[in-house]
């Protein structure tokens, strides 16, 4: 596993033993920037279900200018800033030891790009969804990816947000919801 471009680009990151974390593959984070490649530039980032840190670490890499990791498992949480420590992005980033439910609900900050991608079983990655669009968290023209298998149905959601497009990859899928502006207030 390693950063595609960026700064720290080549870098190796380090990954969690055992199979409770199922990192995101080669292909899939390759097809999710080649998405997202104009949109990391100068934007805050949560890593919601951090794991590795693997996609806020590209993020930071790609520009954005602050990256927030949030995981309930301790062992993630060093393992982050242990591979935040290896890309030299360290500078940019908060770790958050904590059950990224319980963190949305406390939330009282807004991002522009946010990565879901809890385990699969779990059933969370629908409440997240709802959660960040019911009090919403993300910025105007924010961005939510979500990655979940390829068999799973993805939730429309009201205005201001919307499911814009699911990329396929083989047996995993990534939605991508945007939010739009705030078009009716500045008229």
């Amino acid at each position: 596993m390693r950063v595609i471009t960026g700064t720290a680009r080549g870098r190796r990151l380090k990954e969690l033993e055992g199979m409770e974390t199922r990192p995101t593959t080669d292909r899939v984070k390759e097809g999710l920037f080649s998405a997202l490649q104009f949109d990391i530039e100068g934007r805050r980032v949560l890593d919601l279900f951090a794991g590795t840190g693997q996609l806020g670490i590209e993020c930071l890499s790609r520009g954005a200018t602050e990256a927030v990791f949030v995981d309930r498992r301790t062992d993630a949480v060093k393992l982050i800033r242990e591979n935040l420590k290896v890309t030299e992005l360290t500078d940019r980033a908060r770790v958050v030891s904590a059950d990224s439910m319980e963190f949305l609900k406390g939330l009282r900050e807004k991002f522009d790009i946010i990565f879901l991608d809890p385990p699969y079983a779990a059933g969370l990655l629908e409440p997240a969804i709802a959660h960040i669009a019911k009090f919403d968290i993300l910025n105007p023209h924010g961005i939510i990816m979500a990655e979940h298998p390829v068999e799973r149905t993805m939730p429309a959601l009201s205005a201001p947000y919307r499911l814009h497009k699911t990329y396929r990859y083989g047996k995993i899928a990534v939605t991508m919801y945007r939010r739009s502006g705030n078009e009716q207030n500045e008229e």
